[in-house]
């Protein structure tokens, strides 16, 4: 094959790849939240977990989609007992998830098996790859509040698949307490904040069993390893779930969704799990910078500013800085100015104390990207790529919008 041909042919896969890009976005742009439920190893019960919140969510009265993306073991529709195959095709030509609650629908990859359920997939990434983004592409959704997708374990094509696809998603990452599974859980919650992937929280399933003759709990796997480590790398910790012997009856016998009593503990649980996810994604809409500053000038809001500070200017990383100043500005002038110390560097103690402190901007020269999401996260507008200036000059640029910003110069 000739040069001209390779490059052509190269093109061409790039073109391919872009227009399959711009379908999976009309596919899933009235989407309101996906999450993409994941796990450092197998047996952790993600599936189940992954199923039993989308019924859950739906239960609530939320428009909610189920999409089971495991290629070597689909466990989605035998969990429910969703025995049926894709039926109905849109006007566009695009396969239509399966109703299984009027306002939960599922699709699962299973369907690209063929007949025999029980035989192994043996399929290469790149392959994988392919087959998901198609897959995706080719499912055409109804408006969602919720998509949940469910992942296999451990850190592989799929899970990069569909961060890479799917940016917006969100990581509900599920562990047991022991060591082993925390160790790769931690695995997954590096390989989010490389991939710039969003983790709404931590489950820790298989928290203790209850024993049903003297109701004393037995920690069967350890004890309280997800909830150590959630607070380790300041991350919610969503729900610690006791093992119940009848959800897993319920989900081995294809009948998940009708486990219910609000007596048992799992349910109880579980239930304050739905309701955290339900808050976490349902806060107001972040107030564009802009426009809190034309609100500023007109009602006389507070903004405030901080600027890492070394040697009277701007400190080129924030997690370095001698001391912080904060601005308080009103109609768009500065108002007051005071220099705190900040706290030890640690992950997470800078934004939490910027924001206890009112912060609702930093101005600086580089910051990471884990550290940009817990500043968004605390309610923290982030400006980087500032220059070496005054901070009192930095803060009148912003305000006079003439403030110019260069690269971030930190990339870790």
């Amino acid at each position: 094959m000739s040069n001209e041909q390779q490059t052509s042919g190269s093109q061409s896969q790039q073109e391919r790849h872009q227009i399959q890009d711009a379908e999976i976005k009309r596919m899933l742009e009235h989407i309101k939240n996906k999450f993409l439920v994941m796990s450092g190893k197998g047996g952790v019960g993600k599936s189940s977990l992954a199923a039993y919140l989308a019924v859950s969510l739906a239960k609530r009265g939320k428009n909610v989609g189920l999409m089971d993306i495991d290629l070597h073991g689909p466990s989605i529709p035998r969990l429910l007992g969703l025995k049926e195959s894709i039926r109905n095709i849109s006007q566009s030509g695009k396969a239509e998830p399966i109703r299984f609650l009027p306002n939960l629908q599922v699709i699962s990859i299973e369907v690209l098996m063929g007949e025999d359920k029980d035989l192994a997939t043996i399929w290469r990434g790149p392959l994988k790859i392919g087959v998901i983004r198609q897959f995706i592409s080719d499912i055409e959704w109804p408006e969602l509040d919720y998509l949940i997708i469910d992942s296999p374990p451990g850190t592989g094509d799929e899970p990069l698949t569909i961060a890479q696809t799917i940016p917006d998603a969100k990581a509900v990452i599920v562990t047991t307490p022991q060591e082993i599974s925390l160790a790769d859980v931690r695995k997954s919650i590096n390989f989010c904040r490389h991939v710039n992937m969003v983790i709404l929280g931590i489950v820790e399933n298989m928290s203790g069993l209850e024993c049903p003759h003297c109701g004393k709990k037995i920690d069967l796997f350890s004890a309280r390893g997800g909830e150590f480590m959630a607070k380790k790398e300041n991350l919610p910790l969503l729900a610690s779930l006791p093992i119940d012997p009848e959800f897993v009856q319920k989900g081995d016998a294809g009948n998940l969704a009708a486990f219910d009593g609000q007596e048992r503990p799992f349910i109880q649980e579980f239930s304050k799990m739905v309701d955290k996810v339900i808050k976490l994604t349902t806060k107001e809409a972040p107030v564009p910078m802009e426009e809190k500053k034309e609100r500023a000038v007109q009602t006389g809001d507070r903004i405030i500013f901080a600027v890492p500070v070394a040697g009277g200017k701007l400190s080129a990383h924030f997690g370095h800085c001698e001391q912080f100043a904060l601005f308080e500005t009103e109609n768009g002038e500065i108002k007051g100015k005071s220099m705190h110390v900040p706290p030890p560097h640690e992950p997470g103690v800078l934004p939490r104390w910027l924001h206890e402190k009112g912060a609702h901007v930093i101005i600086a020269g580089g910051m990471g990207a884990r550290a940009q999401q817990l500043f968004n996260e605390n309610g923290i507008k982030v400006v980087i790529g500032a220059t070496t200036d005054s901070p009192e000059s930095l803060v009148h640029q912003y305000l006079s919008n003439t403030l110019v910003t260069g690269e971030n110069i930190c990339d870790h």
